[in-house]
């Protein structure tokens, strides 16, 4: 049976302690800004915590590199591909979602504590609602068009909750996209989408493969793929 529990830091914050019988190794991992420790079932929250200290230059310099998302409430403005979104508190008991013309409104009960983690990630599971809906209104018929644009063919396409990748093509020439590309602007979709179309054709990452992507973008292969690169998705 798996335990969870959490203790505090002065620099490192709070760290969230995983003890199960199928941990052999004591283990942390860093993730936007938060330490899970691996506790091993036969192992000591003693030796657990020397281990954190051993290491706690390491943590500090992970945090930094992963820092903790920010905080959204009502001031927070975050632009996706087809909508602004925009959060206000009003005196109904539930939170309510709406999306027409271009912007998506979240509206918060009253009393909403916003500092809390179970809002903040109740919020972004608000948002995912509305980017599932955007990305199967809008990818499947994109996809579709640039295929009929340069003469490629799949099997049939997916949207999935990914933060991984942002599309994949298996060699039976399914594509699966994430919805998370909704928060790109266009042209880096249109990118996503042709690399994966190729792949249809080209299923490694081959000079072949890149000679169909630079075909297909007019060359621009290599400067989409840097700019994509440089891009991070608004949630996790």
């Amino acid at each position: 049976m798996t335990e969870e529990y959490q203790i505090n830091d002065p620099a490192l914050g709070p760290i969230t302690i995983r003890r199960s019988p199928r941990l052999k190794h004591y283990k942390l991992i860093v993730k936007q800004g938060r330490i899970m420790a691996n506790l091993p079932a036969m192992g000591s929250e003693k030796e657990l915590l020397r281990f954190i200290e051993a290491n706690r230059q390491k943590l500090l310099s992970a945090i930094q590199r992963s820092p903790a998302p920010a905080i959204w409430d009502e001031r927070t403005q975050l632009s996706c591909t087809t909508f602004r979104m925009r959060i206000i508190r009003h005196q109904q008991p539930h939170f309510q979602l709406s999306l027409r013309e271009g912007e998506l409104l979240i509206s918060c009960p009253w009393e909403t504590r916003f500092e809390e983690e179970q809002t903040q990630q109740h919020l972004r599971q608000l948002l995912k609602a509305a980017l599932r809906h955007e990305a199967k209104r809008c990818l499947p018929i994109r996809l579709t068009a640039l295929a009929r644009q340069h003469g490629f063919h799949y099997n049939g396409v997916t949207i999935k909750d990914t933060s991984s990748r942002w599309g994949s093509c298996s060699n039976r020439k399914h594509i699966n996209l994430s919805l998370l590309l909704m928060t790109l602007p266009w042209h880096l979709i249109d990118y996503v989408l042709l690399h994966e179309l190729c792949h249809t054709v080209e299923l490694n990452h081959s000079d072949r493969f890149w000679a169909l992507m630079d075909r297909v973008t007019n060359g621009k292969a290599l400067q989409l793929r840097q700019e994509l690169k440089g891009r991070n998705a608004l949630i996790n």
